[in-house]
């Protein structure tokens, strides 16, 4: 998994217009942030796959901010990207207020993949945030059922949750 960016400041501001005021327009400037952390990190992939919104979600905001990024973020970097990969095939609560261990069963088994789309292929799945990762791994499960050979997760940000921040100051 790697993430461009630490989500706070601009970053978490850009991605809340975004994600919840409709300003689906601002993937195109945030995209070129996720090109320069795949050459930075030295990325390759087959197939961009966003990860899915639940159908309910998509009603309310009208777009899926992840399949939004990766869009723009295929555009830049000349992949395709085919969000019919990967489907949410069960409707999940939000992850928000979440402990790990909850995220992780609020997720398992929520998406499926299409090996017509993922087999033997180098799969990079795009949001907008990481928080626990768990999202990400019910991802990388579906489509590693569904035959590809590698994948990764890729987010414009990633939260730093206060284990960690408590970790690194201990360090």
């Amino acid at each position: 998994m790697r993430s461009c960016y630490i989500y706070s400041g601009p970053i978490r501001r850009a991605l809340h217009q975004l994600k919840f005021h409709g300003r689906y327009r601002l993937a195109q400037a945030l995209a070129t942030g996720m090109v320069e952390g795949w050459t930075r990190f030295g990325m390759e992939a087959d197939l961009l796959v966003p990860v899915p919104t639940s159908s309910a979600r998509q009603r309310q905001r009208g777009y899926n901010q992840a399949a939004v990024l990766a869009q723009a973020l295929s555009e830049r970097l000349a992949l395709p990207m085919h969000p019919q990969a990967l489907r949410r095939v069960r409707a999940t609560p939000s992850q928000v207020g979440l402990a790990q261990r909850a995220r992780r069963e609020n997720v398992r088994e929520a998406f499926a993949a299409d090996p017509q789309w993922a087999w033997g292929k180098r799969v990079v799945v795009v949001d907008d945030v990481c928080t626990s990762g768990a999202t990400l791994e019910a991802c990388a499960a579906a489509l590693y059922q569904a035959g590809a050979r590698s994948v990764w997760g890729f987010t414009l940000a990633r939260v730093i949750l206060k284990e960690e921040r408590d970790q690194k100051l201990r360090l």
